[in-house]
């Protein structure tokens, strides 16, 4: 399945800073069994009715209570979770 994580960061959040420390702690989950790929793509549009990063994973479906439990995710909530202003998940098949 596909795991999207779409994130509207706080106002004055520079987040294509944020790509290199994201993208670090996403790849640490691909040591998780049935977690088989992530990908970070930022926004290409300054409108503010844009959301500012997607992350997208591809896992099996019985891999998700693991990540959800995980330390990397857990981390991203802990270090990031205050900067985020709104944030969208959304799980389909491929």
């Amino acid at each position: 399945m596909k795991h999207y994580i779409i994130v509207k960061f706080a106002d004055g959040t520079d987040f294509r800073a944020l790509e290199s420390p994201v993208r670090a702690i996403f790849e640490e989950t691909l040591s998780i069994p049935g977690i088989h790929g992530v990908d970070i793509r930022l926004s290409n549009s300054d409108r503010q009715n844009r959301y500012d990063m997607m992350i997208v994973m591809d896992m099996e479906k019985d891999a998700l209570p693991a990540y959800d439990s995980s330390e990397p995710h857990l981390r991203w909530k802990s270090e990031y979770g205050g900067c985020v202003a709104k944030k969208a998940i959304f799980d389909c098949d491929d």
